[in-house]
Formats: structure tokens, C-alpha cells, sequence
């Protein structure tokens, strides 16, 4: 035998209202078969909207069993509610539960999307169901441009978008006047001359009277149920085997649809929210460039100074300003140097802050003495003239080797400065050659603003001593930098007999300073996200106050078929849009800012594309944790309550 269409058995409903709980159904058994016009009868409080709901599958019995063509609805998790709602009824609303920035045939669609029917073929159906209902004509209006009646038939090609057997109409004419209600009325029951299964709550007498059968209900309980009018019910068949649909392309597209929307209808409000993030990766993007470019720079100059270099200072290792008081560094030491297999060169190095004159001009400059092959061991070459040489060395001649900053402060009205006097210290000194430009040290010190002469000469007019600072060591490319520093250190403590030196590898001190910008560029980063997860939160705010503002809708879109899982795309579609344009606002602002600051003020900035796709994709992902939780509040939503919602 087959099962009614629709069966409630002993069915109850109680709300908990404060303390008190609130029975609004009692021990209601009603059946009804496929293609019949029901009418449920009864005054304002007396339960038939709650027992339409039950119906629709909207809300659920607190006790009883309810069975849609034999299977116990019960036993369905949210989804296959949804899925029922989809493909078997189709709701006509009393308010009509339109949605206001839809247009006439965006709103009759609606149900297609959750059905994953593509958008031509719903858009051609959703217009023809209106045409044959009357407007044709309307089809782009928006609710607030369409009359009570119009709403309503907009309404009702909702319902029968996806060809539900059950139409349930919930006071269809309670808003109309009595011209628009006789129009929707003749609607119903042309619909119910076509197959299909009518039922209608009403609390008008005229109303009911359209109905074949009429089932009054008061305080929760059905006090009649009669045929009213002779007739055969006839049935447009079975029930569909509603699939499910899973998430598709037209979902996709509508959620984005959606998203852009709700954007420019609050543009303010999503140009708010964008900014934090667009802050925060624009910090991510500049910062990272400009420790980029501060790390290049130091390299840069850690580099110029030679990575195949070792530095024996003078000094006790560990004991502060002890190289005061050394004096055992002797250019007897050079030739032992030398020797050392694997060293290449070896210059002696003493420098120190001295007065420098020409013509009525004085500048206080660094000046070096050192040996000829300077400019060897530091890759340092001459731009103009030519290094002393080793004659000058053995002789003792005052000649000098001057830096750029130095030829342009004292040659500024001349090509050079080659074949001039200057005085140094108290000795005259002939230039006989400038060096290309270094610029600046890590510490900010000026290496172009110093002069290089013969450390002979440098010992006997300047310092007044024959000891050194330091050796520069330049090893052989083949070398073992390990190896050739511990027969350094062999050699001086052979010679000093005792550790009065340290010896450092250029190598490591280029290591060490990466890895202090290395750690700088990352606090930089670091200080930048914390202001991108201060903005996801901002993003976070906001899509939960668009929650609670669009609970209605949400509302609807449930009574029309949407899943939980279709809402929540709709909410978090909607936050990774926001964090997705302002990630790409970021990275513009972030380079162009960037730009703007290195040409104005002169600040290296080197973008790569690491830091640019990170900051990026941590937008993006800011967005997916940031609407997380807002998107899974709408997807729990109950359906009733939220139509309830103003």
C-alpha cells in the first residue's frame, strides 16, 4: 500500500520561553496525499503557521512523527532538511521574504542555485514563469519597485523554480488588497490543476473556502477536518529523488555575486575593513624591502672589503683597549707572514685622525699608512693616477693616495687633485693618485674620506712609531681560510711568544652581519603581520555584524533550499573578497610606497617576489580564519528564527 504523501502522527511542538515552556502543538495526526488543496483554518495564536513550518520542514516536532512519502524526517541531519526544502516544497510567505537588492528574476532563481543549475538555464526558467505570471514586464525591478500583488507572484515563481510537488502558502493574501488576493488565489488553483499538492494557511473564511479541504485548528489542536468540495486529487507525481548537490560553480559564482554586492552596497564600511589589511600587507611588503635593501647594502660593503680576507689586530683576545699597549706588530713580521703557504699578500695597516690643508681650506681625515699592494688586497683600484709603490715604501717619500670625498671637497673647482701639495700633519705631501669610491661603512663612517700613504712614512712624520695596528692577509682563492688562520696564529705566538693578537675572518664578520639583518628584516616582518592579524580581526568584526544585519536573509535562503554549507561559502566568500582586494591594494600600496620613500629619501628598498606572495597569501588566509567563525554562526542558524528577524 502507499503511503500518504505527507504524515504527521501524534505530533506536539513546545517552545521554552524564559521558565516557562510554551506548547503551541498538541497531538496533532493529519494526512495528506499527493495533489490534494488543503486549507489549514484557525485564528492568530492558534498554531497553523508552526504546523505549515513542521510541514515545510523549517522547524521540528518536540514529539510525534512526521514521514514525507514514507521516510521519517527525523532521522535527516540539517543538509537532507535542506535538500527536502529544495525539491519538495516550495513556500509562498504572507510577507513575501523577497530579498531587497535582488531583482524580480534574481529572487525566482534563487532555489536553481542551491539545485547547482546553471545560470542560463535558471535565468530563461525563472523569466518564463514570470512572464506567464504576469510580469514580464518586471523581471529587472526590484521588490521596493513592484506592488504588494507583484511581490507576491515573484514569490510564488520562487516556489515553483525548481518544480516542488508541495506549494505552502502562509497567508498568501494576508497583505494584498481583496482584487490582489483573488489574483493570487486563481494562481493557486491553477497550480493545483496542474498536479500540484496545495496547502494553505489562512484565518480567512474566503480564503479556505478555495480549498477542496478544509482542517481547522484551535489552541494547538485540530478540531475538524472535512471535505469541502468534491473532487479528485491528482498528483503530478512521484517525488523527486533530490540528490544531493554539492557545492558547484553556479554556488561559487553566486556567493561571489553576493560578496561583491554587499561590498559596494557598504562600500564605506568594507573600505574600513579593507584598510587594516591593506595596512598590514603594505607594512609586510615595504618592511621586508627595506631590510632587503639595508642587508644588501651592508653586504655590499662587507663584500668591497674582500671575503677571502683575515685581519690580525693587535690586542689580548677578550681584554678591552689591550692593543694600546701592544707594540710588537714590526714590519719584520711581513716577510714571515708571506710565507705562510696559502697566503697570497700581506699589507701592515695603521691609521689614525689627522689634520689635512690646502690653500686656506682644513678637513680632519683618516689617514692610513700602508703597503703598495693595497689596493690588491682590498680590491680597492685607483680611478685617477696611481698607488705609491713599493720605491716610495723603501724611501720614505711623502707622496699620498687621497679618497673621493676629499678630491671633491678640496679639487671641487679643479679636474683633480693629481700633482698638488697638501699639507699633513706638518709635512707637505704630493698627491699622485685618487681612489675609486667605497662609501660608507656598516657604522656609518665615511671611508672615502681618508688618505693612504707609505707606512714608513706614516711611522717617521705622522705617528711617530715603526709598530702597526694590524695585517691584512689576503689568502689564495685554493686555500683553506681554517687552516691558513691557525698558522697565522702559530706563527705570531712563535714570534711574540705570548697571544697579544686576534684574528679575525672577513668571512665571518659578513656572516654575522647578514644573519643581525637577517634578524632585524624579520622583526620588521614580524611587527608588520601582527598589524595584518590586528586587521583580520577588524575583518572579523564587521562580517559578524553583517551576520546579525542579514539574519533574514539567511533566513530565506534556508526556506528556499540552501545548506549550511552553502551559507557559510556565502559569509566566507564574502571575507576572503575583502581580504583578497585588500591584499592586492597592499601590494601596490606597499611597492609604490616603497618606491616613493627610496626616491625621495634615498633608502635602498629591493622588492623580491617571496615577500610579496607571503604577504599576499597571508591576506588570503586572513580572510579564510577571519570569516571562519561569523560564516559558521550564519550556517547554524535556525531557518525560523531567522525569518523571524527583522
Amino acid at each position: 500500500m502507499t503511503p500518504p504523501f505527507l504524515q504527521l502522527s501524534a505530533i506536539g511542538r513546545t517552545y521554552t520561553a524564559g521558565s516557562e515552556p510554551l506548547t503551541v502543538l498538541r497531538e496533532i495526526s493529519l494526512e495528506i496525499n499527493s495533489g490534494e488543496f488543503v486549507a489549514i483554518m484557525g485564528a492568530s495564536g492558534s498554531g497553523k503557521s508552526t504546523l505549515m513550518n513542521i510541514i515545510g520542514c523549517l522547524d521540528k516536532p518536540s514529539i510525534g512523527s512526521y514521514r514525507v512519502l514514507g521516510r521519517e524526517v527525523a532521522t535527516l541531519d540539517s543538509d537532507g532538511l535542506a535538500q527536502l526544502r529544495r525539491d519538495t516544497f516550495g513556500f509562498i510567505f504572507q510577507r513575501y521574504n523577497l530579498m531587497s537588492d535582488l531583482s524580480a528574476v534574481e529572487n525566482a532563481e534563487a532555489p536553481a542555485i542551491y539545485a547547482g543549475i546553471p545560470k542560463s538555464v535558471r535565468t530563461n526558467r525563472a523569466s518564463e514563469l514570470l512572464q506567464e505570471l504576469g510580469l514580464g514586464e518586471r523581471l529587472h525591478h526590484h521588490p521596493n519597485e513592484l506592488s504588494g500583488g507583484q511581490q507576491q507572484r515573484v514569490s510564488i515563481a520562487r516556489a515553483l523554480m525548481n518544480n516542488g510537488l508541495v506549494i505552502l502558502a502562509d497567508e498568501p493574501t494576508g497583505a494584498l488588497d481583496s482584487s490582489g488576493g483573488k489574483e493570487v488565489m486563481a494562481i493557486l488553483e491553477k497550480l493545483h490543476q496542474q498536479g500540484h499538492t496545495i496547502i494553505l494557511v489562512t484565518h480567512d473564511s474566503n480564503i479556505a473556502a478555495y480549498a477542496h479541504r478544509l482542517v481547522r485548528i484551535v489552541d494547538g489542536c485540530i478540531t475538524s477536518d472535512e471535505q469541502q468540495k468534491a473532487g479528485t486529487a491528482t498528483s503530478q507525481g512521484k517525488e523527486k529523488s533530490g540528490e544531493d548537490v554539492k557545492p558547484s560553480i553556479p554556488a561559487l559564482g553566486e556567493a561571489l555575486k553576493i560578496a561583491v554586492r554587499s561590498l559596494m552596497n557598504n562600500r564605506l564600511r568594507a573600505g574600513l575593513t579593507m584598510l587594516g589589511i591593506i595596512i598590514g600587507v603594505a607594512s609586510v611588503v615595504a618592511m621586508m624591502a627595506a631590510g632587503n635593501g639595508a642587508k644588501a647594502a651592508v653586504d655590499e660593503r662587507m663584500q668591497a672589503m674582500g671575503t677571502n680576507l683575515l685581519t690580525v689586530e693587535r690586542g689580548v683576545p677578550a681584554v678591552r683597549s689591550s692593543g694600546e699597549l701592544i707594540t710588537t706588530f714590526l714590519p719584520e713580521d711581513i716577510p714571515s707572514i708571506i710565507s705562510i703557504p696559502g697566503v697570497e699578500m700581506a699589507i701592515p695597516e695603521t691609521e689614525g685622525s689627522t689634520l689635512l690643508r690646502f690653500d686656506n681650506q682644513d678637513l680632519l681625515v683618516t689617514t692610513v699608512g700602508t703597503g703598495e699592494e693595497f689596493p690588491r688586497v682590498h680590491d680597492w683600484p685607483a680611478e685617477l693616477g696611481t698607488f705609491f709603490s713599493a720605491e716610495h715604501v723603501k724611501r720614505q717619500a711623502q707622496v699620498v693616495v687621497i679618497g673621493q670625498t676629499i678630491m671633491k671637497t678640496l679639487f671641487s673647482g679643479r679636474e683633480t687633485g693629481l700633482g698638488e701639495y697638501i699639507i699633513i700633519g706638518n709635512a707637505p705631501f704630493l698627491v699622485v693618485g685618487v681612489l675609486s669610491s667605497k662609501g660608507t661603512t656598516a657604522r656609518g663612517d665615511d671611508l672615502d674620506n681618508s688618505v693612504w700613504m707609505p707606512y714608513t712614512t706614516a711611522g717617521a712624520r705622522i705617528f711617530g712609531q715603526r709598530f702597526f695596528k694590524r695585517f691584512v692577509v689576503r689568502v689564495k682563492p685554493e686555500a683553506d681560510m681554517d687552516t691558513v688562520a691557525a698558522n697565522l696564529r702559530a706563527l705570531f705566538i712563535h714570534r711574540h711568544r705570548k697571544v697579544d693578537f686576534n684574528i679575525r675572518n672577513q668571512a665571518d664578520a659578513i656572516e654575522m652581519a647578514n644573519e643581525t639583518q637577517n634578524t632585524l628584516t624579520y622583526l620588521l616582518a614580524t611587527i608588520a603581520i601582527i598589524s595584518l592579524i590586528v586587521g583580520g580581526i577588524g575583518v572579523m568584526n564587521i562580517m559578524l555584524v553583517s551576520v546579525t544585519e542579514r539574519t533574514r536573509e539567511i533566513g530565506i535562503r534556508m526556506a528556499i533550499g540552501a545548506r549550511g554549507t552553502d551559507v557559510m561559502l556565502q559569509f566566507l566568500t564574502e571575507a576572503v573578497m575583502v581580504c583578497f582586494i585588500g591584499g592586492i591594494a597592499g601590494v601596490l600600496v606597499g611597492v609604490g610606497g616603497g618606491i616613493a620613500v627610496s626616491t625621495l629619501f634615498g633608502l635602498r628598498m629591493i622588492f623580491t617576489i617571496g615577500p610579496i606572495v607571503i604577504a599576499f597569501a597571508c591576506a588570503f588566509l586572513t580572510g579564510i580564519l577571519s570569516g571562519y567563525l561569523p560564516a559558521r554562526k550564519a550556517a547554524h542558524l535556525d531557518p525560523i528564527e531567522a525569518l523571524a528577524r527583522e
